[in-house]
């Protein structure tokens, strides 16, 4: 299986729109698309608003379940729209992911590519490649985000600034020393970051297909 994750410092920096955007142009690889949503006391993480992300079952902290394209405004829906061969909304509760992976890796055995929507997969299931999204002109910044900075092979900034000064723990100077690929909406996606990714995917096949 290889594997590229998608996250970034906020909600509304363009994260499911890159991701839908990727797929779209390279759907010759049939990715299965992996929305990790995280939850705790009625709260959704992505944008700290009261939500139903919570599962139904008290006794298991996460549900896993298979994207259908109903409703169509969800960001696993337009994943799966945009040419995904397979997408899943995984919503666990904040702070169980590990409790969770053991699912998530049996729920993706047959995959050939993942494309995630998340940070915190990074923690647990070290990717090929993993685009950091970052609006520089919003203040807030996931801890996950800035502490997974130097783990990035790329940057996507979708803002105006060149340089995060507000945000506690993120090292400005990693742009300087990590590629940094600049996008805009609607797609927030560029023949550059299309062509990154396939490079990097082809060199992950290619170390698989010499190992002893």
């Amino acid at each position: 299986m290889r594997s590229v994750v998608i996250g970034g410092n906020s909600r509304e920096v363009g994260k499911t729109s890159l991701a839908a955007s990727l797929i779209a142009a390279t759907r010759e690889l049939h990715w299965t698309a992996v929305k990790l949503t995280q939850f705790g006391h009625g709260i959704c993480s992505r944008d700290g608003t009261p939500c139903d992300c919570a599962v139904e079952n008290p006794m298991c902290p996460y549900e896993i379940t298979a994207e259908t394209g109903e409703p169509a405004d969800t960001d696993s829906a337009r994943m799966l729209a945009a040419g995904a061969a397979k997408a899943l909304w995984v919503r666990v509760a904040m702070g169980q992911l590990p409790v969770a992976m053991p699912a998530i890796r049996d729920a993706l055995s047959e995959a050939g590519n993942v494309l995630f929507e998340s940070n915190s997969i990074v923690d647990h299931l070290p990717p090929d490649v993993y685009l950091s999204v970052l609006n520089l002109d919003i203040a807030d910044c996931k801890q996950s985000a800035a502490r997974l900075a130097t783990a990035a092979d790329a940057f996507v900034l979708t803002g105006n600034r060149s340089s995060p000064e507000l945000w506690e723990g993120f090292e400005p100077s990693l742009l300087r020393r990590t590629p940094v690929f600049e996008a805009r909406p609607p797609t927030y996606c560029t023949a550059e970051i299309v062509s990154f990714v396939r490079q990097r995917l082809l060199e992950a096949a290619s170390k698989e297909t010499h190992k002893p």
